[in-house]
Protein backbone atom coordinates (compact mmCIF):
# COMPACT_ATOMS: atom_id res chain seq x y z
CA UNK A 1 0.00 0.00 0.00
CA UNK A 2 2.75 2.76 -1.13
CA UNK A 3 1.57 6.00 -1.48
CA UNK A 4 2.27 7.29 -4.84
CA UNK A 5 5.14 10.36 -5.09
CA UNK A 6 4.08 13.98 -4.84
CA UNK A 7 5.79 16.76 -6.24
CA UNK A 8 7.88 18.61 -3.27
CA UNK A 9 6.92 22.00 -4.00
CA UNK A 10 3.42 21.36 -4.76
CA UNK A 11 3.61 20.28 -0.97
CA UNK A 12 5.41 23.41 -0.10
CA UNK A 13 3.27 25.48 -1.93
CA UNK A 14 0.15 24.34 -0.21
CA UNK A 15 1.28 25.08 3.24
CA UNK A 16 2.15 28.25 1.64
CA UNK A 17 -1.27 28.90 0.86
CA UNK A 18 -2.98 27.27 3.74
CA UNK A 19 -0.99 29.85 6.05
CA UNK A 20 -2.19 32.92 3.81
CA UNK A 21 -5.43 31.96 3.28
CA UNK A 22 -5.79 30.92 7.58
CA UNK A 23 -3.80 34.10 8.30
CA UNK A 24 -5.65 36.41 6.46
CA UNK A 25 -9.16 35.77 8.44
CA UNK A 26 -8.03 34.51 11.93
CA UNK A 27 -6.30 37.30 13.29
CA UNK A 28 -9.34 39.48 12.96
CA UNK A 29 -11.58 37.08 14.88
CA UNK A 30 -10.78 39.17 17.85
CA UNK A 31 -11.85 42.44 16.52
CA UNK A 32 -14.81 40.58 15.47
CA UNK A 33 -15.98 39.32 18.68
CA UNK A 34 -15.54 42.89 20.69
CA UNK A 35 -17.07 44.91 18.08
CA UNK A 36 -19.74 43.41 16.69
CA UNK A 37 -20.88 40.98 19.32
CA UNK A 38 -19.41 42.97 22.48
CA UNK A 39 -17.83 40.30 24.02
CA UNK A 40 -15.28 41.01 26.77
CA UNK A 41 -11.56 39.75 27.01
CA UNK A 42 -12.62 36.57 28.76
CA UNK A 43 -15.22 35.65 26.40
CA UNK A 44 -13.28 35.98 23.32
CA UNK A 45 -10.35 34.23 24.44
CA UNK A 46 -13.16 31.49 25.91
CA UNK A 47 -14.56 31.25 21.85
CA UNK A 48 -10.46 31.34 20.57
CA UNK A 49 -9.59 28.79 22.64
CA UNK A 50 -11.90 26.37 21.61
CA UNK A 51 -11.26 26.85 18.14
CA UNK A 52 -7.15 26.46 18.54
CA UNK A 53 -8.73 23.21 20.86
CA UNK A 54 -10.78 22.28 17.39
CA UNK A 55 -7.59 21.85 15.50
CA UNK A 56 -4.67 21.29 17.38
CA UNK A 57 -7.08 18.86 19.87
CA UNK A 58 -8.50 17.10 16.95
CA UNK A 59 -5.11 16.40 15.17
CA UNK A 60 -5.27 12.73 16.27
CA UNK A 61 -8.50 12.05 14.63
CA UNK A 62 -7.48 13.91 11.30
CA UNK A 63 -4.78 11.50 11.42
CA UNK A 64 -6.49 8.45 12.13
CA UNK A 65 -8.85 9.48 9.50
CA UNK A 66 -5.78 9.99 6.90
CA UNK A 67 -3.98 6.38 7.60
CA UNK A 68 -7.86 5.14 7.31
CA UNK A 69 -8.79 6.83 3.92
CA UNK A 70 -5.93 8.38 2.62
CA UNK A 71 -3.77 11.61 3.04
CA UNK A 72 -5.27 13.14 0.03
CA UNK A 73 -8.60 12.81 1.16
CA UNK A 74 -9.04 13.84 4.15
CA UNK A 75 -7.05 16.80 2.74
CA UNK A 76 -9.65 17.76 0.26
CA UNK A 77 -12.40 17.18 2.96
CA UNK A 78 -10.60 19.93 5.72
CA UNK A 79 -10.16 22.24 2.51
CA UNK A 80 -13.87 22.08 2.03
CA UNK A 81 -14.57 22.30 6.11
CA UNK A 82 -12.73 25.66 6.46
CA UNK A 83 -14.34 27.13 3.18
CA UNK A 84 -18.00 26.29 5.43
CA UNK A 85 -16.20 27.95 8.57
CA UNK A 86 -15.57 30.78 6.79
CA UNK A 87 -18.74 30.82 5.22
CA UNK A 88 -20.32 30.62 7.99
CA UNK A 89 -18.67 33.52 9.71
CA UNK A 90 -19.61 35.70 6.72
CA UNK A 91 -23.34 34.32 7.07
CA UNK A 92 -23.35 35.13 10.55
CA UNK A 93 -22.56 38.68 10.46
CA UNK A 94 -24.99 38.95 7.23
CA UNK A 95 -27.70 37.77 9.52
CA UNK A 96 -30.50 40.59 10.14
CA UNK A 97 -28.77 40.75 13.70
CA UNK A 98 -25.27 39.23 14.41
CA UNK A 99 -25.93 35.64 15.37
CA UNK A 100 -23.00 34.70 17.82
CA UNK A 101 -23.67 31.40 18.23
CA UNK A 102 -23.45 30.66 14.18
CA UNK A 103 -20.62 33.11 14.35
CA UNK A 104 -19.18 30.27 17.22
CA UNK A 105 -19.63 27.51 14.92
CA UNK A 106 -17.87 29.51 11.97
CA UNK A 107 -14.84 29.46 14.34
CA UNK A 108 -14.92 26.17 15.06
CA UNK A 109 -14.99 25.11 11.86
CA UNK A 110 -11.98 26.63 10.64
CA UNK A 111 -10.50 24.86 13.43
CA UNK A 112 -11.70 21.71 12.55
CA UNK A 113 -10.48 22.19 8.51
CA UNK A 114 -7.03 22.48 10.05
CA UNK A 115 -7.27 19.28 11.97
CA UNK A 116 -7.84 17.58 9.16
CA UNK A 117 -5.85 18.48 6.28
CA UNK A 118 -2.40 19.27 8.33
CA UNK A 119 -2.18 15.72 9.56
CA UNK A 120 -2.65 14.69 5.62
CA UNK A 121 0.02 16.93 4.61
CA UNK A 122 2.53 15.77 7.47
CA UNK A 123 2.15 12.41 5.95
CA UNK A 124 3.00 13.37 2.60
CA UNK A 125 6.12 15.51 3.89
CA UNK A 126 7.35 12.53 5.62
CA UNK A 127 7.06 10.35 2.79
CA UNK A 128 8.78 12.67 0.70
CA UNK A 129 11.44 13.18 3.00
CA UNK A 130 11.65 9.43 3.14
CA UNK A 131 12.24 9.47 -0.70
CA UNK A 132 14.77 11.93 -1.07
CA UNK A 133 18.13 11.23 -2.72
CA UNK A 134 21.10 10.46 0.07
CA UNK A 135 22.49 13.88 0.56
CA UNK A 136 26.29 12.33 0.53
CA UNK A 137 27.16 12.78 4.08
CA UNK A 138 26.20 16.37 3.65
CA UNK A 139 23.89 18.15 6.22
CA UNK A 140 21.12 19.47 5.21
CA UNK A 141 17.45 20.82 5.79
CA UNK A 142 14.93 18.57 6.76
CA UNK A 143 11.52 18.94 4.44
CA UNK A 144 9.90 19.58 8.21
CA UNK A 145 12.23 22.84 8.07
CA UNK A 146 10.90 24.17 4.93
CA UNK A 147 7.69 23.39 5.85
CA UNK A 148 8.42 26.16 8.49
CA UNK A 149 9.59 28.61 5.97
CA UNK A 150 6.70 28.02 3.63
CA UNK A 151 4.10 28.68 6.79
CA UNK A 152 5.88 31.39 8.43
CA UNK A 153 5.88 33.24 4.56
CA UNK A 154 2.35 32.49 4.76
CA UNK A 155 2.36 33.88 8.36
CA UNK A 156 3.53 37.51 7.34
CA UNK A 157 1.47 37.64 4.03
CA UNK A 158 -2.03 36.62 5.40
CA UNK A 159 -2.42 39.50 7.42
CA UNK A 160 -1.14 41.77 4.92
CA UNK A 161 -4.18 40.70 2.75
CA UNK A 162 -6.09 40.52 5.56
CA UNK A 163 -6.19 44.00 6.45
CA UNK A 164 -6.28 45.55 2.88
CA UNK A 165 -9.43 43.68 2.69
CA UNK A 166 -10.53 44.57 6.41
CA UNK A 167 -11.31 48.44 4.92
CA UNK A 168 -14.32 46.71 2.99
CA UNK A 169 -15.73 44.65 6.09
CA UNK A 170 -14.79 41.46 7.78
CA UNK A 171 -17.74 39.86 5.82
CA UNK A 172 -15.57 40.31 2.23
CA UNK A 173 -12.61 38.79 4.36
CA UNK A 174 -14.15 36.21 5.46
CA UNK A 175 -15.51 35.49 1.95
CA UNK A 176 -12.43 36.06 0.09
CA UNK A 177 -11.42 33.55 2.58
CA UNK A 178 -13.44 30.54 1.28
CA UNK A 179 -13.10 31.50 -2.43
CA UNK A 180 -9.77 31.12 -1.76
CA UNK A 181 -9.87 27.51 0.13
CA UNK A 182 -12.02 26.80 -2.89
CA UNK A 183 -9.44 27.29 -5.04
CA UNK A 184 -6.46 25.87 -3.20
CA UNK A 185 -8.72 22.62 -2.81
CA UNK A 186 -9.48 22.30 -6.57
CA UNK A 187 -5.79 22.79 -7.41
CA UNK A 188 -4.62 19.99 -4.93
CA UNK A 189 -7.83 17.82 -6.47
CA UNK A 190 -5.49 17.68 -9.41
CA UNK A 191 -2.34 18.13 -7.90
CA UNK A 192 -2.01 15.05 -5.48
CA UNK A 193 -1.93 12.14 -6.81
CA UNK A 194 -4.96 9.62 -6.31
CA UNK A 195 -5.32 7.35 -2.82
CA UNK A 196 -4.60 4.17 -3.18
CA UNK A 197 -7.13 2.07 -3.15
CA UNK A 198 -6.27 -1.22 -0.89
CA UNK A 199 -6.77 -0.92 2.51
CA UNK A 200 -6.00 -3.85 4.35
CA UNK A 201 -6.99 -5.39 7.90
CA UNK A 202 -3.97 -3.96 9.54
CA UNK A 203 -4.11 -0.31 7.96
CA UNK A 204 -7.64 -0.27 9.58
CA UNK A 205 -7.29 -2.00 13.13
CA UNK A 206 -3.63 0.36 13.56
CA UNK A 207 -5.32 3.54 12.90
CA UNK A 208 -5.42 4.07 16.83
CA UNK A 209 -1.28 2.43 17.22
CA UNK A 210 -0.10 5.44 18.33
CA UNK A 211 -1.90 5.53 21.43
CA UNK A 212 -0.55 1.93 21.76
CA UNK A 213 2.80 2.57 21.60
CA UNK A 214 3.92 4.18 25.04
CA UNK A 215 7.46 5.41 24.14
CA UNK A 216 5.98 7.98 21.59
CA UNK A 217 2.93 8.84 23.87
CA UNK A 218 5.58 10.26 26.10
CA UNK A 219 7.55 11.30 23.58
CA UNK A 220 4.59 13.32 22.59
CA UNK A 221 3.40 14.43 26.27
CA UNK A 222 6.81 15.83 26.66
CA UNK A 223 7.20 17.40 23.34
CA UNK A 224 3.95 19.18 24.14
CA UNK A 225 6.03 21.36 26.41
CA UNK A 226 7.41 23.02 22.82
CA UNK A 227 4.12 24.34 22.04
CA UNK A 228 3.10 25.36 24.62
CA UNK A 229 6.27 27.68 25.14
CA UNK A 230 5.84 28.83 21.45
CA UNK A 231 2.37 30.08 22.00
CA UNK A 232 3.55 32.57 24.82
CA UNK A 233 4.61 34.40 21.85
CA UNK A 234 0.63 35.17 21.96
CA UNK A 235 -0.36 35.00 25.77
CA UNK A 236 2.51 35.77 28.18
CA UNK A 237 5.04 38.08 26.25
CA UNK A 238 2.07 40.57 24.82
CA UNK A 239 0.95 40.73 28.51
CA UNK A 240 4.37 41.55 29.85
CA UNK A 241 4.37 44.26 26.97
CA UNK A 242 1.40 45.65 27.85
CA UNK A 243 3.36 47.10 31.05
CA UNK A 244 5.37 49.21 28.74
CA UNK A 245 3.55 53.18 26.75
CA UNK A 246 3.59 51.45 23.77
CA UNK A 247 2.57 48.41 23.75
CA UNK A 248 0.79 47.86 20.63
CA UNK A 249 3.60 48.85 18.56
CA UNK A 250 5.83 46.95 20.85
CA UNK A 251 3.91 43.81 20.04
CA UNK A 252 3.67 44.52 16.26
CA UNK A 253 7.80 44.87 16.40
CA UNK A 254 7.93 41.51 18.62
CA UNK A 255 6.14 39.87 15.79
CA UNK A 256 7.79 40.76 13.15
CA UNK A 257 11.39 40.04 14.29
CA UNK A 258 10.21 36.37 15.22
CA UNK A 259 9.09 36.33 11.56
CA UNK A 260 12.26 37.79 10.25
CA UNK A 261 14.32 35.09 12.93
CA UNK A 262 12.08 32.44 11.75
CA UNK A 263 12.70 32.98 7.96
CA UNK A 264 16.56 33.62 8.19
CA UNK A 265 17.67 30.98 10.63
CA UNK A 266 14.98 27.83 10.20
CA UNK A 267 17.26 26.31 7.61
CA UNK A 268 20.45 26.68 9.16
CA UNK A 269 19.88 25.58 12.34
CA UNK A 270 18.01 22.54 11.13
CA UNK A 271 20.96 21.58 8.88
CA UNK A 272 23.18 21.86 12.06
CA UNK A 273 20.57 19.81 13.94
CA UNK A 274 21.21 17.17 10.80
CA UNK A 275 25.11 17.23 11.82
CA UNK A 276 24.53 16.59 15.42
CA UNK A 277 21.52 14.06 15.45
CA UNK A 278 18.27 14.60 16.83
CA UNK A 279 18.97 14.32 20.22
CA UNK A 280 21.09 17.05 21.13
CA UNK A 281 18.99 19.40 18.68
CA UNK A 282 15.89 18.62 20.68
CA UNK A 283 18.05 19.45 24.18
CA UNK A 284 19.50 22.36 23.03
CA UNK A 285 15.66 23.41 21.75
CA UNK A 286 14.03 22.97 24.92
CA UNK A 287 16.93 24.24 26.31
CA UNK A 288 17.09 27.63 24.67
CA UNK A 289 13.11 28.22 25.23
CA UNK A 290 13.65 27.71 28.77
CA UNK A 291 16.13 29.93 29.09
CA UNK A 292 13.61 32.38 27.42
CA UNK A 293 11.70 32.23 30.23
CA UNK A 294 14.15 32.65 32.42
CA UNK A 295 15.28 35.81 30.74
CA UNK A 296 11.22 36.64 30.56
CA UNK A 297 11.51 35.77 34.98
CA UNK A 298 14.50 38.14 35.75
CA UNK A 299 12.71 41.36 33.49
CA UNK A 300 9.51 40.49 35.46
CA UNK A 301 11.31 40.87 38.61
CA UNK A 302 13.91 43.21 37.84
CA UNK A 303 12.89 45.67 34.64
CA UNK A 304 11.94 48.91 36.01
CA UNK A 305 11.42 50.70 32.68
CA UNK A 306 9.82 50.35 29.33
CA UNK A 307 13.36 49.94 27.63
CA UNK A 308 13.90 47.45 29.91
CA UNK A 309 10.74 45.41 30.00
CA UNK A 310 11.05 45.44 25.82
CA UNK A 311 14.52 44.02 25.38
CA UNK A 312 13.90 41.68 27.97
CA UNK A 313 10.82 40.30 25.84
CA UNK A 314 12.28 40.38 23.12
CA UNK A 315 15.20 38.79 23.71
CA UNK A 316 13.16 36.13 25.42
CA UNK A 317 11.05 36.14 22.11
CA UNK A 318 14.11 35.47 19.90
CA UNK A 319 15.27 32.11 22.08
CA UNK A 320 11.84 30.79 22.46
CA UNK A 321 11.29 31.04 18.75
CA UNK A 322 14.84 29.71 17.96
CA UNK A 323 14.42 26.39 20.18
CA UNK A 324 10.75 25.73 18.16
CA UNK A 325 12.90 26.14 15.10
CA UNK A 326 15.44 23.30 16.50
CA UNK A 327 12.84 21.15 18.30
CA UNK A 328 9.97 21.03 16.45
CA UNK A 329 10.89 20.15 12.84
CA UNK A 330 13.24 17.14 14.60
CA UNK A 331 10.58 16.10 16.56
CA UNK A 332 8.30 15.92 13.04
CA UNK A 333 10.91 14.25 11.43
CA UNK A 334 11.35 11.62 14.34
CA UNK A 335 7.68 10.32 13.70
CA UNK A 336 8.86 8.26 10.42
CA UNK A 337 10.96 6.34 12.87
CA UNK A 338 8.63 5.79 15.77
CA UNK A 339 5.86 4.68 13.61
CA UNK A 340 8.59 2.56 11.74
CA UNK A 341 6.28 -0.09 9.34
CA UNK A 342 2.51 1.63 10.86
CA UNK A 343 1.02 4.21 8.96
CA UNK A 344 2.07 7.41 10.20
CA UNK A 345 -0.65 9.92 10.22
CA UNK A 346 -2.07 9.00 14.00
CA UNK A 347 1.41 9.47 15.11
CA UNK A 348 1.45 13.09 13.63
CA UNK A 349 -2.00 13.96 15.07
CA UNK A 350 -0.97 12.66 18.44
CA UNK A 351 1.79 14.70 18.86
CA UNK A 352 0.00 17.94 17.70
CA UNK A 353 -2.90 16.53 20.08
CA UNK A 354 -0.56 16.37 23.32
CA UNK A 355 0.62 19.71 22.11
CA UNK A 356 -2.88 21.33 21.87
CA UNK A 357 -4.41 19.81 25.45
CA UNK A 358 -1.36 21.29 26.92
CA UNK A 359 -2.19 24.72 25.37
CA UNK A 360 -5.56 24.85 26.62
CA UNK A 361 -4.50 24.05 30.20
CA UNK A 362 -1.19 25.82 30.16
CA UNK A 363 -2.04 28.91 28.74
CA UNK A 364 -5.34 28.95 31.80
CA UNK A 365 -2.40 28.71 34.09
CA UNK A 366 -0.13 30.78 32.63
CA UNK A 367 -2.70 33.62 32.20
CA UNK A 368 -3.74 33.57 35.90
CA UNK A 369 -0.08 34.08 37.09
CA UNK A 370 1.05 36.41 34.83
CA UNK A 371 -1.36 38.95 37.21
CA UNK A 372 -0.20 36.96 40.43
CA UNK A 373 1.34 40.30 42.19
CA UNK A 374 3.10 38.40 44.50
CA UNK A 375 5.26 36.87 42.54
CA UNK A 376 5.29 38.60 38.91
CA UNK A 377 8.34 35.76 37.12
CA UNK A 378 5.54 32.31 38.45
CA UNK A 379 4.03 32.26 34.61
CA UNK A 380 7.76 32.10 33.38
CA UNK A 381 8.60 29.41 36.08
CA UNK A 382 5.46 27.55 35.47
CA UNK A 383 6.51 27.67 31.52
CA UNK A 384 9.94 26.75 31.68
CA UNK A 385 9.49 23.80 34.31
CA UNK A 386 8.20 21.33 31.78
CA UNK A 387 10.96 22.14 28.72
CA UNK A 388 13.84 20.96 31.22
CA UNK A 389 11.68 18.36 31.59
CA UNK A 390 11.53 17.93 27.81
CA UNK A 391 15.53 18.47 27.70
CA UNK A 392 16.25 15.97 30.06
CA UNK A 393 13.77 12.57 29.07
CA UNK A 394 12.63 13.34 25.46
CA UNK A 395 16.28 12.96 24.25
CA UNK A 396 16.55 9.68 25.64
CA UNK A 397 13.23 8.58 24.02
CA UNK A 398 14.67 9.81 20.60
CA UNK A 399 18.06 8.05 20.79
CA UNK A 400 16.26 4.88 21.28
CA UNK A 401 14.55 5.26 17.48
CA UNK A 402 15.79 3.08 14.69
CA UNK A 403 17.07 4.38 11.93
CA UNK A 404 14.03 5.07 9.72
CA UNK A 405 13.43 3.24 6.64
CA UNK A 406 13.53 4.42 3.14
CA UNK A 407 10.05 5.08 3.11
CA UNK A 408 7.72 4.00 6.03
CA UNK A 409 4.48 3.25 4.10
CA UNK A 410 7.17 0.85 1.65
CA UNK A 411 8.01 -0.82 4.89
CA UNK A 412 4.19 -1.19 5.93
CA UNK A 413 3.92 -2.44 2.49
CA UNK A 414 6.43 -5.05 2.91
CA UNK A 415 5.28 -5.67 6.57
CA UNK A 416 2.15 -6.62 5.10
CA UNK A 417 3.30 -8.75 2.81
CA UNK A 418 5.43 -10.56 5.22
Amino acid sequence: MRIPPTRTPVLLGTQLLFNVGFYAVVPFLALVLTRDFGLTALAVGLVLGIRTFAQQGLFLVGGVLADRFGARRVILLGCAVRVAGFATLAAALLAPTPALPLFVVGTVLTGLGGALFSPGLNVLIADAEARRPDAGGRSRASLFAWLSVTGELGAVIGPLVGAALLGAGFVVVALSGAAFFTAIGLFLRVALPPDPGRRTARTRGGAWWSLRDRRFVGFSVLHAADLLAYNQLYLALPLHLARTTDAAAATALMFASVSVLTLALQLPLSRWAGRVGAAVALRTGYALSATGFGVLAVGATAATGDAAVVSAVFVSAGLIAAGHMLANPTALALVPRFAAALPTGSFFGLLATCGGVAVLGGNLVSGALSTWPAVPAAAAAFLALPLVVAAVAAPRLAARVASPPRSAQASFEGAVRD
